[in-house]
């Protein structure tokens, strides 16, 4: 039986337009999604009541039954969070294995979110926070903000004691054989944050 302040919420073709967009988005709808459709929230609450949808995270939801993609939910919650280094190098198939719960994030100084805290943090000045950001569809199909990989592989070799050596040389070398590889991309990106002659150097050896 549905709750009585949600009763006078009855036009079916509401929920049809939630459903149709949810089916264009990979199963996922937001509560900012819905004030954008022009439809009230409180659908939302009928959709979670008939269990057409469940709640995935703060405004975030998802297609009954349908497999929850971590990333997606967690770039929804986070939308100033960028996946770096081998979270999305792995997206790029450049990694030698998947990540585990915690991911590698970037995010610009000084900014401050509790949520983020087990993951991975790499701090940035704004002045590079948006170098190479592009997105990258995750495993299940879904568009997340990330770095390209000219981007992720300077970041790499930059942030290399704290990272596995052998990670790193795995996807240098992979990201070498890539047919679409832009080493003048690399170089400029690596100018810009002040690393070129590492990232180079590094990137030379890794070629002989």
């Amino acid at each position: 039986m549905e709750p009585k302040n949600i009763k006078k919420f009855k036009d079916q073709s509401n929920i049809e337009v939630i459903e149709s967009f949810m089916k264009s988005n990979n199963g996922y709808i937001t509560s900012k999604m819905i004030t954008d459709l022009g439809i009230h929230r409180m659908y939302l609450n009928i959709m979670r009541e008939r269990g057409i949808i469940e709640r995935v995270g703060n405004g975030i939801y998802i297609e009954s039954k349908r497999y929850e993609d971590s990333y997606y939910v967690f770039s929804l919650e986070n939308p100033n969070v960028i996946f770096s280094h081998m979270t999305a190098l792995y997206f790029y198939g450049l990694s030698m294995k998947a990540p585990g719960s915690e991911y590698d994030i970037t995010i610009y100084n000084k900014y401050h979110n509790p949520k983020i805290k087990k993951h991975n943090i790499f701090y940035v000045s704004k002045d590079i926070y948006g170098l190479g950001l592009t997105e990258v569809k995750t495993p299940a199909g879904n568009k997340v903000k990330a770095y390209d990989i000219e981007r992720c592989i300077c970041d790499i070799i930059r942030s290399k004691k704290r990272m596995d050596i052998e990670l790193i040389k795995y996807s240098i070398k992979e990201y070498l054989k890539r047919k679409d590889k832009d080493l003048n991309k690399l170089s400029n990106y690596a100018d810009k944050m002040g690393i070129n002659k590492e990232v180079m150097d590094f990137v030379s050896i890794m070629y002989e």
